[in-house]
């Protein structure tokens, strides 16, 4: 297999630099440290919202800079964390009234990072929080240390804060309000064909013929488990059900994110949430909001994920609320 046609280089700021001539009108690129910050916010917004994290899963998180979400994004090298200068002074350029609240997803670095650039912040008597996303099955052990891993979930948590913070909540609110949002996430992804490897192209692992990856990570991390490919409709159940059964809030209504991880088709997206919607259909789930696409890619890697957010009667304003970025869809009414 090629290698992933990209520069040898810079391939992470020509992107950067690529999106923002897309999108002219919503954000613009800070060149030294690397960042993208939204062209405007909503004028009751007092609290900036930033996250950042490896590139390589966009449009996470460049993608959703804009009014009605983020107002700030570190991009770090593909599957590698941001620099926590570059976290710093995003967050002074994103940073409202009431301060700054950092989204972030849990791998090591993104947390040392963000954890500096805190630091920094508060030092600058800038007050500042932080929101963790923690959604991944697949981590959820006793054998891992360091917790379940933020994946799908952190799309439906950064639209959500968005649209809370638009109403004019203060830092300690918002906080409060997004590890809630985090607490009532869970995700599971499956893949059927690594990503390339963007430094000696091929695949980065490799699968036996008939055999998927189950509880794959966004970096192209191994899963626990390899199986048999059990079909279709196996699959897409049990992954269904692992995840409404993990899911610690009984609502009735909920988010659905239907994810591909790079190289998944719409045609195959379309049948996993037509699958997924059936069954939270026969579980008396309401689907109050709902994203089908590619959101939080592993690369170019061949799988899917879901992400089910229990939510609340008082979130669903949130989730309706306007955003304008370059990634976010319009929301479209839902039974």
């Amino acid at each position: 297999m090629n290698r992933l046609f990209l520069p040898d280089h810079d391939a992470v700021e020509q992107a950067l630099h690529g999106l923002a001539l897309a999108h002219p009108g919503l954000l613009r690129v800070n060149e030294d440290p690397l960042y993208a910050v939204a062209r405007e916010r909503h004028p009751d917004r007092r609290v900036g919202l930033v996250s950042g994290g490896g590139s390589g899963h966009e449009p996470l998180h460049t993608g959703f800079v804009g009014r009605g979400m983020l107002d700030a994004a570190a991009p770090g090298r593909i599957f590698a964390s941001p620099h926590n200068r570059q976290i710093y002074e995003a967050s002074k350029a994103a940073a409202g009234p009431d301060g700054v609240l950092h989204v972030v997803k849990n791998y090591t670095g993104d947390r040392i990072n963000f954890g500096i650039a805190a630091e920094r912040l508060r030092a600058d008597g800038i007050p500042v929080r932080r929101v963790l996303i923690d959604d991944d099955l697949a981590t959820e052990s006793e054998e891992t240390a360091t917790g379940r891993r933020g994946t799908g979930a952190t799309v439906l948590v950064e639209k959500l804060l968005g649209g809370a913070a638009d109403t004019g909540l203060g830092l300690d609110e918002l906080a409060g309000l997004g590890a809630e949002f985090a607490a009532a996430s869970r995700s599971i992804a499956v893949a059927a064909r690594a990503q390339t490897s963007p430094s000696r192209g091929g695949e980065a692992f490799e699968l036996p013929a008939g055999t998927l990856e189950y509880g794959v990570g966004i970096h192209g991390e191994r899963a626990a488990t390899t199986l048999e490919h059990p079909g279709f409709e196996a699959l897409v159940d049990r992954m269904t059900h692992q995840v409404l059964d993990a899911l610690p809030q009984a609502e009735r209504d909920v988010l659905l994110l239907v994810g591909g991880l790079g190289a998944t088709t719409l045609l195959e997206l379309h049948a996993v949430h037509a699958r997924v919607a059936g069954l939270l259909d026969k579980r008396g789930l309401t689907v109050t909001g709902r994203l089908v696409g590619t959101f939080v890619p592993a690369l170019d890697m061949s799988g899917f994920s879901l992400t089910v957010t229990a939510l609340r009667d008082d979130w669903a304003a949130y989730w309706n609320a306007p955003a304008r970025t370059a990634a976010f869809p319009a929301l479209e009414a839902t039974r």
